[in-house]
């Protein structure tokens, strides 16, 4: 087991890690038991009662976030043409067709988010090995194959706070809730939108208990068990 530091434990201290915590408590004690000396980020962890091997028990999707996740992203857009100009407009770091191709090809990973419309996809096709395991493969299941028309509200979205969620290998759902500078109303805001989104996204297969488990925590702070009956009542006002 790591050795934790002098703080960590300090900070542990403030938490009972037999207790699941109301959902705004659970929120109030993640920012008070961050030392780190950056704007750490807030990050949620559920633990899914699902098969991440069967087709019919996995969940993935997007949120935006109504108090946004704080963290600036570099959004780079598959298109040419109008829907590269409209791309551009709109506020995209990064637009283009081949040439993008060939520089991702050639190891360039500047980026967050990849958006492409439908005509790159064969292009951009070629990319899955490199894009696929670090999650930046545009893919119509999160929302990042867009028609030309769409392109200005998704990568608005995006800078609003859109992240994506996804059943990992161990059955385990990850995902940004915003920063420790946040007050504790707006982690609360994006951390039902999270909620409300993972309810909506419940598959067909799934049996039983749908949540196990939720934690809270910051990027070096203690985890924070978060009741899940509790948060699976929050509702968006």
């Amino acid at each position: 087991m790591a050795k934790r530091g002098k703080k960590y434990l300090e900070n542990l201290e403030l938490v009972d890690r037999n207790q699941a915590y109301a959902p705004a408590e659970a929120v109030d004690l993640v920012k008070k038991a961050s030392f780190e000396k950056f704007d750490a980020s807030v990050d949620l962890h559920l633990r899914m009662n699902l098969d991440p091997r069967k087709a019919d028990q996995q969940i993935r999707g997007t949120v935006l976030l109504p108090s946004g996740s704080g963290k600036a992203v570099r959004i780079l857009v598959f298109a040419e043409g109008e829907a590269a100009k409209i791309a551009e407009e709109a506020g995209a770091d990064f637009v283009g067709s081949d040439e993008l191709v060939a520089k991702i090809q050639e190891g360039w990973l500047e980026f967050d988010m990849a958006i492409a419309i439908p005509q790159m996809m064969s292009k951009v096709g070629r990319l899955g090995k490199v894009l696929g395991p670090r999650g930046l493969m545009p893919n119509p299941k999160t929302g990042t194959v867009v028609q030309p028309d769409d392109l200005e509200r998704t990568i608005k979205e995006a800078r609003q706070g859109r992240v994506e969620y996804r059943l990992d290998k161990t059955a385990n759902v990850h995902l940004l809730i915003g920063k420790v500078s946040f007050t504790e109303q707006q982690l609360m805001d994006n951390l039902t939108a999270v909620m409300e989104a993972i309810m909506r996204a419940k598959p067909s297969g799934a049996k039983g208990r749908y949540i196990d488990r939720i934690t809270v925590t910051s990027t070096m702070g203690p985890g924070i068990k978060i009741d899940v009956n509790q948060a699976l009542g929050l509702k968006s006002v």
